[in-house]
Formats: structure tokens, C-alpha cells, sequence
């Protein structure tokens, strides 16, 4: 919960509006700039307790800065948003000022605006727009599209029941859950700001023949015993077609070979990617010829 507002009227967070209302009034009438001829320092701080107490005033502003805090909060408002419909009035006429000498004030601090308008005028010049809502959306490629990048056209409903149809980039290398941004393609904003982004969040399908972890591929090469342990040359199936893959003599089961710079490409890093592990398995039949019984039973009786 944000608490620069609160700190600026010395309240705290649980102030009732009665403490609110007398906090301002004090502050107000202590910096008010009729009261502090030229003095910029007290103009700036009676600035700054005003729009303090635009926001704690009003029940549903307020609660929208303990929720979202102080960031948050001017995301959804713009200055205009704050100070309209802000009742001042009841304050500054125990200053000994009626109604044109409020807006006299705020109209020759702020640019002519008065906050009491709901209409926001010329005044309060919009320095933190509403933005519109974001619009997210799920869309499922294939494994292989992730690999190589592609383009996809998404189509998707607004709040306000309009729909929506483009076509999104997905880069070479793309991560599951990875997230895609369109700015400005979310929902329009209620208060004339700039339109919400819309968030492709992207699921990757599996693959029958390889796995993935970050960057780099794993798939299987499958031995026979006595490529195991005589060693071999064979050939194992990547994304970019079969490639030769020397086999040391003596190798274990779950050894990973790697094949350098054959995994996905690294998003936002060129042309760098990760590389491909061929992951020894061997390969036992579920029967025996004769001739092979003979040949696993003399393995047996020299030791192997």
C-alpha cells in the first residue's frame, strides 16, 4: 500500500475524512499562495497537499491508490482524472474566498483549469493519460515453429465487444510461456490516453523425437551392444536432418554426446544457439537367434 499521499497531509493510513479534511485545511491554509506572495517553495507544496487531498477525499480514488499504490495508481489517473470533481470550495471560502477566487487559484497555478469540472477544461494538462486495458491471449504453436520462428494470425474480442484480427511474429527460439508484445492493440482507453498492449502468451507443443531444457535439444541414439562396446559412426536425427555422430568404444548408457550449435537459436542473440545432446540408449532385442544366444553366451564365459 502506497503512503506518500497520507505522508504529505501527515495522516495515516487509517485516517477517517474528518482527520483528512482538517489535516488539508491546516496545511492549506499555512501554504496557500495569497498567503506566501512569490514564494515558489510554499506554491509547490500547497501543489502537492492539493492533490494529496483530490485523491484521500474521494472514496473511490482512495481506494484505488491503497490498492494499486502510488505507480499504479497514476497509470489509471491523469491529472485531470484527480483533481475532477474534487470539492475545494467548503475549504478556501473559510479563506475568505467565494467561488471565483477558487478557480482564480487553481486556474492561475494549473493553466486555467478548474478541478471542479467534470469536463477537465484546458487546466489540468494530462500528464499521466489512462491507458487502456491489456488484452492477453494464448496461442499454441508447434514445437518445430518455435524452433524456426513463423507467423501467426491471432484473433481476439475486446471488452467492448469488437474483435481483433492480426498477425503476430513469433522469433526463432521462442520459450514456452514466453510472452509476445503488440503495443497498442489492447482495448481503447476511457479517458482519450494510449490503448492498452496486447500479450500473446505462446504454449509450445511437444515433439515425438526431442526434448528441450532452455536452449538446448536432447534426443536419442539408440546402440547396440556391440556398438557400445566396440564404438561406431552412426547417424542421429536433429532438427536440421540426420548428422554423423562419432561413438566412443566403452560407452555407457545416458552418455550425452553433443553436437555444437545444433540447439535452438537464442532469441536476441544473433545467430548464437544452443546445441544438440544425442543421448546413448541401448538398443536390446526382445528375442535372440540362435547364433546370437551363442554369441552373448561366449561374451558371458570370457568375461563380458
Amino acid at each position: 500500500m502506497s503512503s506518500a499521499y497520507y505522508e504529505k497531509l501527515g495522516v495515516s493510513k487509517n485516517a477517517s475524512d474528518d482527520e483528512i479534511k482538517k489535516a488539508y485545511r491546516k496545511l492549506a491554509l499555512q501554504h496557500h499562495p495569497d498567503r506566501n506572495k512569490g514564494d515558489a517553495q510554499a506554491e509547490a507544496k500547497f501543489k502537492e497537499i492539493s492533490e494529496a487531498y483530490a485523491v484521500l477525499s474521494d472514496k473511490e480514488k482512495r481506494k484505488q491508490y491503497d490498492t494499486f499504490g502510488e505507480s499504479g495508481f497514476h497509470q489509471r489517473y491523469s491529472t485531470d482524472d484527480i483533481f475532477r470533481g474534487a470539492d475545494f470550495s467548503s475549504i478556501f471560502s473559510e479563506f475568505g474566498m467565494g467561488g471565483g477566487g477558487f478557480e482564480h487559484l487553481f486556474g492561475g497555478m494549473f493553466g486555467g483549469g478548474n478541478p471542479r469540472r467534470s469536463g477537465g477544461g484546458g487546466g489540468f494538462q494530462q500528464q499521466r493519460s489512462m491507458k487502456g486495458q491489456d488484452v492477453d491471449y494464448t496461442l499454441q504453436i508447434g514445437f518445430e515453429e518455435a524452433y524456426r520462428g513463423s507467423q501467426r494470425q491471432v484473433d481476439f474480442q475486446l471488452s467492448n465487444g469488437s474483435r481483433q484480427s492480426l498477425r503476430v511474429k513469433i522469433p526463432a527460439g521462442m520459450k514456452e510461456g514466453g510472452k509476445l508484445r503488440v503495443p497498442g492493440k489492447g482495448a481503447a482507453s476511457p479517458h482519450g490516453g494510449e490503448p492498452g498492449d496486447l500479450f500473446v502468451q505462446v504454449q509450445i507443443a511437444s515433439h515425438s523425437l526431442f526434448t528441450r531444457e532452455a536452449d538446448d535439444l536432447y534426443g536419442s541414439l539408440p546402440l547396440k551392444i556391440s556398438e557400445a562396446l566396440l564404438g561406431a559412426t552412426k547417424e542421429v536425427q536433429t532438427l536440421e536432418g540426420e548428422k554423423k555422430v562419432k561413438v566412443p568404444a566403452g560407452v555407457k548408457a545416458g552418455t550425452k554426446i553433443r553436437l555444437k550449435g545444433l540447439g535452438f537459436p537464442k532469441v536476441g542473440k544473433g545467430e548464437e544457439k544452443g546445441d544438440f545432446y544425442a543421448v546413448v540408449e541401448l538398443a536390446l532385442p526382445s528375442s535372440l537367434t540362435l547364433e546370437q544366444q551363442a554369441a552373448i553366451q561366449h561374451l558371458h564365459n570370457v568375461g563380458l
